[in-house]
């Protein structure tokens, strides 16, 4: 097949996906409802950034290879029995085996190729010829959720940033930041949330007119100046989307001597191909580049990346409380010869392992009636079953207030062990008496405590040295894939590029059953559970400590573990 054919079919602009509303079924049950509704929704054009191409985020993250498999994916869960599984390989639908009801109906891979070939190389080259697809964290897995996905975990990153550098007072300073993709676009809700104001630089206008629409970000500048003004004459945190390259704007800022309060970059540095625009080339010259020399294209962005990264160095010198947000521009700039790209820390290590020891996370859910009220009805269930934390309960107050739902209504809400298994039992609960008019499902971001291995970002700087040991998500996907979750995914690449993680996710269906609920009593528990364990083993006192409260069972550590209850 050639490159062309390739191309055409995944690019098809006569289409629009939308998650059906409702309870009325186009699959035999729920449990493969579920998976058909969430794969659909990751397209509808209102959560997707490319979803003629099926690209959901995150630079080529996609939903499915190609229509043709898109197409064959939806046929298969609308045919699949309860005791069959069905297989995808890089977003094809490969192959339905007999198991049982409580296996998951859909097992996915992603982008997995042997260590000694998984660079950007090889895998563009198999890419090409239509072989694989890169399915990021939550595109191939069929759970986005739109940029709320990430806005809790950037909203918790800059609070910690608040207190650890400013005394918990944010009011007054700014945060200087780069990317407003579906990751990166939620940072300016996350810190207005948060206190800060904030310039989120960007080179697509069209993703900063979305994040206008959406209330993501609240005004547009195509200057710096007029950025700056915004920000200075703003009596309120306020957030601005900057129409420009932020190779460009972060070394302009040295070299006028103005130095962010914060600093960070969410472009899509992970690939330098389809990810970063190169100072000095437009959109479409970096379009037309992509078909004609792509190492010209890889070249020039990473020698962008540098630049961005020295001006970071020197923001960071100059007094900037510098992170990096998980995107590896720093690994990027290492290879292209800035030493010391490092010397600004990643935001796990910094600001948000002590939560992962907990088995703290992502933990989100959709209602797949379409129906915004359930999810304010949840809403409420979370507050009851969780009373003594007031941070949590402002997130949901302000979560309602604050955030649109995109495509079919979502929550995300940072939550660990215990709390998970409580949560999901009373949202089942909740579908069985009917106070749900259907059932949720229950995922998280790859980006969990137990779910991913990635020296650059969630296992950056480990206290054993075991960064790069990535026996952990794959012990979290057999485990539940072995609990029985809905659909299991593991992929490789992420936010961070091809050869620098790999990690796992889980999707429960809610249905209101009795069978369900065991489920979830497995799913919930032990997922988490797994992020408790990993950190365990790797020394950090919080998470022994959590492990003994939880009673867990982790034999090289339970002769210690019985002295901390």
């Amino acid at each position: 097949m050639t490159e062309r054919q390739v191309e055409d079919m995944r690019l098809d602009t006569t289409r629009t996906i939308r998650a059906p509303h409702g309870t009325d079924l186009r699959a035999k049950s729920w449990l493969t409802e579920a998976p058909l509704r969430m794969l659909m929704n990751n397209l509808d054009p209102d959560v997707a950034e490319h979803p003629h191409s099926l690209v959901v985020y995150g630079g080529i993250g996609r939903a499915a290879r190609n229509w043709e498999c898109f197409d064959k994916i939806v046929e298969v869960l609308e045919r699949l029995e309860d005791d069959q599984t069905l297989l995808v390989q890089s977003g094809k639908p490969v192959g339905v085996f007999p198991t049982h009801k409580n296996a998951p109906r859909v097992l996915i891979a992603n982008s997995n190729l042997v260590p000694h070939w998984a660079n950007w190389e090889h895998f563009n080259e198999l890419d090409k010829e239509g072989l694989m697809m890169y399915g990021q964290m939550t595109a191939g897995s069929w759970i986005y959720i739109g940029s709320q996905g990430i806005v809790q975990g950037t909203y918790e990153t800059f609070v910690s940033v608040a207190k650890k550098h400013f005394d918990g007072k944010a009011n007054g300073r700014w945060i200087l930041t780069g990317g407003l993709g579906g990751m990166g676009g939620a940072q300016p809700l996350a810190g207005t949330m948060a206190g800060f104001s904030m310039i989120a630089v960007e080179c697509d206008e069209s993703r900063i007119d979305y994040r206008l629409r959406t209330g993501y970000v609240d005004k547009k500048a195509t200057s710096l100046d007029e950025a700056l003004a915004i920000i200075y004459e703003s009596e309120e945190p306020v957030s601005v989307g900057l129409l420009a390259n932020a190779a460009d704007v972060f070394p302009e800022l040295v070299e006028r001597n103005i130095t962010p309060d914060v600093v960070t970059d969410q472009t899509s540095a992970h690939d330098p191909l389809n990810g970063y625009l190169p100072i000095g080339w437009s959109m479409e010259h970096a379009a037309d580049m992509r078909k004609q020399d792509e190492a010209a294209v890889v070249k020039a962005a990473k020698e962008s990346m540098a630049i961005q990264v020295k001006a970071m160095l020197e923001l960071q010198e100059r007094g900037a409380a510098t992170l990096d947000y998980g995107n590896n521009i720093r690994q990027m700039a290492l290879e292209e010869g800035v030493d010391n790209a490092f010397d600004f820390p990643g935001f796990v290590p910094a600001y948000i392992r002590p939560l992962f020891c907990e088995g703290i996370g992502p933990f989100r859910w959709a209602a797949l009636s379409g129906d915004p009220e359930d999810i304010y009805k949840t809403d409420q269930k979370v507050k009851e079953l969780i009373p003594d934390n007031p941070h949590l309960h402002n997130w949901l107050d302000m979560a309602r207030e604050r955030i649109q739902f995109q495509g079919l209504p979502a929550r995300i809400c940072w939550v660990g062990l215990k709390d998970r298994e409580r949560l999901g039992q009373a949202f089942n609960e909740m579908v069985k008496n009917g106070e749900l008019k259907a059932p949720v499902v229950i995922g998280r971001d790859h980006l969990d405590s137990g779910s991913v291995a990635s020296p650059n970002r969630e296992t950056e700087g480990m206290m054993d040295g075991s960064d790069a040991v990535s026996d952990w998500p794959l012990l979290n996907a057999l485990l539940n894939t072995a609990g029985g979750a809905t659909w299991v995914s593991l992929h490789h690449g992420g936010g961070v590029g091809m050869g620098f993680s790999q990690h796992s996710g889980m999707v429960i269906c809610c249905d209101g059953s009795d069978d369900a609920s065991e489920r979830i009593a497995r799913v919930l528990h032990n997922d988490p559970g797994t992020g408790v364990m990993r950190h365990a083993d790797a020394g950090y006192d919080i998470a022994k400590q959590c492990a003994a409260e939880q009673g867990l069972d982790l034999p090289m550590l339970n002769e210690e573990l019985k002295k901390l209850k």
